[in-house]
């Protein structure tokens, strides 16, 4: 295990103090857990960029999307613990993917 330093405004640390105290662990741990879930959520959204980058690419590979209706719908049959069939891809024409992956080169995106 490495060594860290970190330079911490009086009143955090206090503040610090008093949670780890009230939870009966140590300032130490109760930061180490804090960097270790700031760092799993930092993980999972730059997971979850890189997923919409791909599927936003694959859209404008393919003209292929789910309306907002068809994901809900079948979002909410799955919270229901229903067994439901997931949603067919509307198709872009030709023209509304043309304007698109014009959106998407003007954003730099494409």
């Amino acid at each position: 295990m490495s060594t860290t330093t970190i330079r911490l405004p009086d009143e955090l640390r206090e503040r610090i103090e008093r949670v780890a105290s009230a939870r009966g662990s140590s300032a130490h741990s109760f930061m180490v857990e804090a960097v270790a879930r700031a760092a799993e959520q930092e993980e999972r959204r730059l997971d979850f960029e890189a997923e919409a980058e791909r599927r936003f690419k694959r859209m404008l590979r393919t003209g292929e999307y789910h309306s907002l209706e068809a994901v809900r719908t079948y979002a909410m049959a799955l919270a229901r613990g229903e067994k439901p069939t997931p949603p067919v891809p509307s198709k872009m024409t030709p023209d509304e993917l043309k304007r698109l992956r014009a959106s998407a080169r003007r954003l730099g995106d494409g």
